[in-house]
This record gives structure tokens, sequence and C-alpha cells, in this order.
């Protein structure tokens, strides 16, 4: 299915959800404990100036046996809970007022297969959805949701629907009050939510500076001006790298006034060499240059 349709019909269904997450070019996300390599939260630099974001990945809709299969919205934890648990969420925002901590919906396999969101109906997949969410987003003190579902099998409306639904009983309840898309290339198309984790790194490598800030102008328009982040991935996949310019792509960005935040995928991959972009980025970020 192609996605360009599913998130353009989004943009009618978020309608309702104005993002009242206030203005910060401050802000740091980072995926988490999706590759189980034993990562916490007080491994990653963490710097007092800047809002940090956790994104838990990931919260998946699917059974837990050697051959998967969808729960219609029945989400259950699939990140490294044994070193990213309840506790540890609520240890390190004791000691950093600064941390919000967030789930990841979806993801892009399980097992070694394709996460798929296909609900039996809009329904029964929205009520379950919002009760298993709830549950983790109370038990984890949760602050905000992130939706990166990449395979489809159900209708745009459908899907529109339920992710509409869901978010919007989840602010408006007030079990979270940020939520954000975590897209890839697309020719077109919009949001109303508070952050586009766009990958960035999903683009070739070798990506130069003025392609990077033309993808970045491009995404920008196609999100209708919405706070699109920008991204790079420690895991050795594509787009613009800090060896090659991103930082340099940011301060071009900074001084346009158009940098809203900078995320990366992720801590699983940066855990061997000591984290040193998250330091970076977040210095980066900190400073008023």
């Amino acid at each position: 299915m192609d996605l360009i349709p599913i998130l353009l019909v989004l943009v009618s269904a978020f309608s309702s959800i104005q993002a009242v997450t206030p203005a910060n070019s401050k802000v740091f996300r980072e995926y988490i404990g999706a590759e189980g390599k034993g990562v916490r939260f007080a491994d990653v630099p963490i710097n007092s100036k800047v809002e940090v974001h956790f994104i838990l990945s990931f919260a998946i809709d699917y059974t837990s046996s050697s051959s998967p299969s969808p729960t219609n919205g029945r989400f259950k934890a699939y990140w490294d809970e044994d070193n990213l648990s309840p506790s540890h969420v609520s240890a390190t925002k004791a000691l950093h007022s600064n941390v919000k901590v967030c789930i990841s919906l979806g993801g892009d396999t399980i097992r070694g297969q394709y996460v798929f969101f296909k609900p039996r109906s809009i329904n029964s997949w929205v009520s379950n959805a919002i009760s298993s969410i709830t549950k983790i987003a109370r038990e984890y003190d949760l602050d905000g949701i992130d939706i990166d579902y990449e395979h489809f099998d159900a209708d745009t409306n459908t899907f529109a629907e339920c992710i509409g639904r869901l978010l919007s009983h989840l602010k408006e309840q007030k079990i979270v009050s940020i939520a954000s898309i975590a897209p890839y290339d697309n020719d077109s198309y919009g949001y109303l939510i508070d952050y586009v984790n766009f990958q960035f790194y999903a683009y070739d490598k070798g990506t130069t500076i003025s392609q990077f800030l033309d993808h970045f102008e491009t995404q920008s328009s196609n999100y209708r001006g919405g706070k699109v982040l920008v991204s790079f991935g420690t895991d050795g996949s594509g787009g613009l790298s800090p060896e090659n310019g991103f930082f340099e792509a940011c301060s071009k960005l900074r001084h346009a006034k158009k940098l809203h935040g900078i995320f990366i995928w992720s801590a699983d991959d940066s855990k061997k060499a000591g984290f040193p972009y998250e330091k970076q980025s977040q210095t980066f970020l900190a400073s008023t240059k």
C-alpha cells in the first residue's frame, strides 16, 4: 500500500489534535531498546540545557510466539525491559527534570517478519489500543507516543481513523502530552502533531550538505511547516553523517530559524562507541551560536 495517501488522509483525522507542545529548538530525541544491546538511560549523556526525549522501541500489537501474529491493538512492550523498566524511567526522571519518555508503536519487524497494521475493525482496534497503551503509559509514566508503522494491511481511511481516535483520546485524557510520527521519504503529506521524526538517514549514503538542506525544505513543505526534526543514524545507514557536515547543515538551519531539534537512531547502535554523537548533538543544541 502506498504510504502517501495514508498520510494525506491523516491530515484531516488529526485536525482536532492541535499541537500543544511549546516551541523549543533545543529538543534531542533518541530511539532506545530496540536491539537488545543492554543500553540503559544512564549510559546516554544528558545535557541539562536540552529537552531530552527517550523513545522506547517498540510497543507492538503482535504475539510473542516464534511465529508472531497481529493482536488487533493489544500492544505489548518489546524493548529491553530488563534495562529499561518503569523503575529505570522513574529514577532517570528523578535525576533529570529535562527528560521525557515516550514509546514508539509498530516498528519495522518482529522476529524477522514485517509488523503490519492489521485491525479487525476500527472500533475493536481503537478500544484495545486505548486500553493496552494506557496501561503501559501509566506503568512507565510516559510523556508521549510515536507512530512508526511502516507496513499496512488496511485501507487509508481505516488507518487514519484508528490513529486519529487513539491520539485524540490519549491527548484529551492527558495520558500523554506529546505525539510524533516517524516517516521516511515520500512525495507529499502533512501532520498536525508535535514532532515529525523524519528519517533523513533513509536517503543515500554520501548525501551532501546542500542535498540534505534540499531534503529538509521538501519535507518541511510536505508537513506544512510542522516541526520536522533532522536526524542521522549510528547504525551505518545513509544520509548526511556528522563526519560529512551534519552539524554544519544544522548551523545553517538554526541561522534560518528552521532547526526544531535533532534525533538519532539509535542508542543501541551508539553504545559500542560510547555515545559521542549524542554528546555532540546535545552540546550543539545547548549552544547559542
